[in-house]
């Protein structure tokens, strides 16, 4: 099989017929979608890069900070969780309002959360108000009944089970100085890279996809979505739009429902810093990262797919966020894995498996090269862990067969939600509170 393999690459190579044939194959791959995106973020790299040597560094004001934690089963761990925002350098006030969905049956979580108290109300500046929902009613009902008792000027959405460096307030807060910017979306790193390969590719997804795309991205002024598990938000935005609503995927569903007053509001800007972090544990499978992403990618057609299909207009969104969503959400997240699914069948089902190989070979060598280049601009214009993240610069060549499988089961996914409406069936709320949406 190699030699075949060796045989038909030389025969690409070799050939004006079949150099033509490959680039024509080729074509759907990079320069369709995701050439022209990858050539923008790096720009955008670029960008920011020069944008924070003219930025300053102080607080202009202390605006009152509210941090809400939804909690669950995290158990002890939402004692990491409350600390790291209590040992938090922002000199002004912040209260975190610790929110246990279901305390009746996570009493573990909800003992954690109130042994707390002493030590937060021991220290200055800061206050812990605990909330303990008897009744399960899942992430967004513990959103809304956080921001009912919120006194902050500034309110972050924040996952129990996720920790955060001691400046991410100060840098979170100092973007609000900025009257247009209406939230800020927070850098997640992987906690637990270190378990296993399956994390550390996903560690290094997050990096590429986020630290590094958001980045690149956000210098436009294109933020696609606000991460669930950590999100910041000027208050009055959110009394505005109603607060959360009722389903799945909630993060980019109140994404979407802010950028719809863009249009009207052409200043108003959601902001990523890849200096606002927090650090959170991902699956440490593949079988578990592939199970998540079934539920992710599910939820995604979903919301853009059917709730909010009308409602993905310029009129609403402003063009840079009408064409980054057409562009990033619909074609890189929807099409494009049917098109890589249905492209590899095709390929291998009219030519001779060696031929199709070899062609993939020369994709993967491509795929490889930006993926280097892109990942230093990262490293060297935008990371704040050159120690920790050079580590990631051998996970490159595997990453491409990563990101390959990730695409099909974002097809299964999308044609499980489909046909199944996987939405309905989530971990992230009960039957009984998906079922009141009306899709």
């Amino acid at each position: 099989m190699i030699d075949s393999i060796y045989l038909a690459f030389s025969n690409i190579i070799a050939s004006h017929n079949s150099l033509l044939a490959f680039i024509l194959m080729f074509t759907p791959f990079i320069v369709f979608f995701e050439g022209p995106l990858q050539l923008i973020t790096m720009i955008g790299i670029f960008r920011f890069a020069k944008q924070q040597l003219a930025q300053s560094d102080l607080l202009t004001q202390l605006p009152h900070v509210s941090c809400c934690i939804t909690c669950y089963s995290e158990g002890k761990s939402v004692i990491n969780t409350i600390k790291s925002l209590t040992f938090q350098t922002y000199p002004g006030l912040i209260e975190i309002i610790a929110v246990v969905d279901g305390a009746l049956q996570n009493k573990d979580t909800l003992l954690a959360v109130q042994s707390c108290k002493e030590f937060v109300e021991n220290t200055t500046n800061r206050k812990l108000l605990i909330i303990p929902k008897w009744q399960r009613g899942g992430r967004v009902s513990s959103l809304n009944a956080a921001l009912k008792i919120a006194c902050g000027e500034i309110f972050m959405a924040l996952d129990g089970d996720t920790s955060f460096d001691n400046n991410m307030v100060v840098n979170a807060v100092k973007h609000f100085n900025n009257d247009n910017v209406v939230a800020v979306s927070g850098n997640l790193r992987v906690r637990n890279a270190s378990k296993s390969l399956a994390t550390r590719l996903q560690a290094l997804e997050y990096i590429l996809s986020i630290s590094a795309g958001k980045t690149g991205l956000s210098a436009f002024g294109i933020v696609n979505n606000i991460s669930g598990a950590f999100g910041v938000f000027r208050k009055k935005i959110l009394d505005l739009i109603g607060g959360w609503d009722t389903g799945t995927a909630e993060d980019l569903d109140i994404t979407t429902r802010i950028k719809q007053y863009f249009g009207r509001n052409k200043n108003w800007k959601i902001v990523f810093d890849p200096y606002v972090i927090g650090h959170t544990d991902v699956p440490e499978t593949f079988l578990g990262y592939f199970k998540q992403r079934l539920r992710w990618e599910g939820d995604l057609f979903y919301l853009i797919g059917r709730k909010y299909l009308d409602n993905i207009r310029p009129r609403l969104l402003n063009w840079a966020n009408y064409i980054s969503t057409i562009i990033i959400t619909y074609f890189m997240q929807i099409i494009l894995p049917f098109v890589i699914t249905f492209y590899t069948i095709y390929l291998f089902y009219t030519l001779p498996s060696a031929y199709v190989l070899a062609l993939y070979f020369m994709v993967y060598l491509f795929y490889v090269f930006v993926l280097f280049t892109y990942f230093l601009l990262y490293w060297l214009l935008v990371s704040d862990r050159l120690n920790e993240d050079i580590i990631y610069f051998l996970y490159i060549p595997l990453f491409p067969f990563f990101a390959f499988f990730s695409r099909i089961n974002a097809a299964l996914a999308i044609t499980h939600s489909v046909i199944n409406k996987s939405h309905l069936d989530s971990s992230m709320a009960p039957w009984w509170v998906l079922k009141k949406g009306k899709f």
